[in-house]
């Protein structure tokens, strides 16, 4: 089952959605470059629009945020679908949360900055939170269902663990990854003793 759409409405016009990709994608980059209080005007230049482009489709900084926040939460969900396609219970909850700790390590500053201009329980961020709710069930419920994983665990058990490991700033990805190596481990039911 393909997932629903975020809150963030991409225009239908072929113009305007053009316009909106080339901004969602400059302002990606510059917020990965130099961070997201990049000049607006820098974003617009680099998307190859006028800012006034900009501004009629992203009234502030805030917008712009949420538009590119969105984007890559999108991604993020879609990839468990795509792997749910593609690989076995347990090698699909593995691939996406692997996916999900890159991106936790290298997005931080963007939810940070929106967090503190919206707030977490924002309806936008609880909209964007459902979604990958439903798509990480999907993927733990499978592996579950194949006696890949305890059968006690709960998605919430699984962030938690996963985005403790890239909340602190100090964080170096060899050793996120790492660290996730033993929560996969931990993952996995405990070996029955053999009685002999």
């Amino acid at each position: 089952m393909a997932p629903d759409p975020l809150p963030c409405t991409r225009p239908t016009r072929a113009d305007a959605a053009r316009n909106y990709d080339r901004l969602v994608t400059a302002a990606r980059e510059t917020f990965a470059e130099h961070g997201t209080d990049t000049s607006l005007e820098e974003i617009a230049r680099r998307a190859g629009v006028g800012i006034g482009t900009l501004y009629r489709r992203f009234p502030n900084r805030t917008a712009l945020l949420e538009a590119v926040y969105v984007d890559e939460i999108q991604s993020v969900v879609d990839r468990a679908y795509d792997f749910d396609k593609e690989l076995g219970p347990f090698e699909a909850l593995e691939a996406w949360l692997r996916s999900f700790v890159g991106y936790g390590l290298s997005k931080k500053s963007l939810s940070h900055e929106l967090s503190l201009a919206i707030g977490r329980e924002s309806p936008f961020f609880q909209a964007c939170k459902i979604s990958v709710q439903d798509a990480g069930n999907l993927l733990l419920d499978k592996a579950k269902a194949a006696g890949e994983v305890r059968p006690e665990l709960e998605l919430a058990d699984v962030m938690r663990l996963v985005g403790g490991i890239t909340h602190s700033p100090e964080t170096p990805p060899e050793q996120a990854h790492r660290l996730l190596d033993i929560v996969l481990c931990g993952l996995r039911p405990a070996a029955q003793p053999v009685k002999g």
